[in-house]
């Protein structure tokens, strides 16, 4: 393959995805070579360590989950960053909540500030809900599934942010009552959200 159709290829790759990985190149036989050139010629523009994007490539305000999902394929933005994403926190977390596999690596770089958690079976891949963010497939948990990892990580992120999550997503009708039970019990917090769910709070009918 010419560096002409090296370049060509690469741009295409920009095109499709939004956002190109160095490595992907380096798997798919093309050097970092025709990558560093493109970018010289301004075809291209390095946006973190190892992610490119084409220069006219608008990049929304959420672009920071983009960047780390093209670096984590496998991880699931959790917690408090998905109560952000879902409108279920106001202000944004200070860091970056995500869930890879309990043998996965976790992305490297220094930005954004990331906090990591571990899980498994059930807990890493019920309610994963897929977004597009610049171009990037990106994996979230769904207001549901978010709202039972608040309970069960309630010591982390305090049981006034669960509580308040839960209430929240009842009144706003974000999610039904069998939706919360079914992902409170694969969370294997059911009996700590039980007193919550059967309180006085306006319950969603379910769907």
């Amino acid at each position: 393959m010419s560096p002409a159709t090296q370049a060509t290829q690469v741009l295409r790759i920009a095109e499709q995805r939004g956002l190109v990985r160095s490595r992907d190149l380096t798997e798919a036989g093309i050097p970092r070579a025709t990558l560093m050139r493109l970018v010289r010629a301004g075809r291209l523009k390095q946006i973190a360590r190892g992610l490119y994007a084409l220069p006219a490539q608008p990049l929304s305000r959420q672009h920071t989950l983009a960047e780390l999902a093209a670096r984590s394929s496998r991880g699931v933005f959790c917690l408090l960053t998905a109560l952000h994403f879902h409108g279920l926190l106001r202000r944004p977390p200070d860091e970056v909540w995500l869930a890879i596999p309990n043998k996965a690596r976790a992305p490297r770089g220094d930005a954004p500030p990331l906090r990591v958690l571990r899980f498994s079976g059930p807990a890493l891949t019920e309610g994963v809900e897929r977004y597009v963010i610049d171009g990037v497939t990106v994996r979230i948990y769904s207001v549901a599934k978010t709202v039972a990892d608040c309970f069960k990580f309630r010591d982390r992120i305090g049981l006034d942010v669960a509580v308040k999550a839960l209430r929240t997503c009842r009144r706003e009708r974000r999610a039904s009552d069998a939706e919360l039970r079914h992902c409170a019990q694969r969370c294997r917090v059911l009996g700590v959200m039980r007193p919550y769910l059967d309180g006085c709070v306006p319950a969603a009918p379910d769907r």
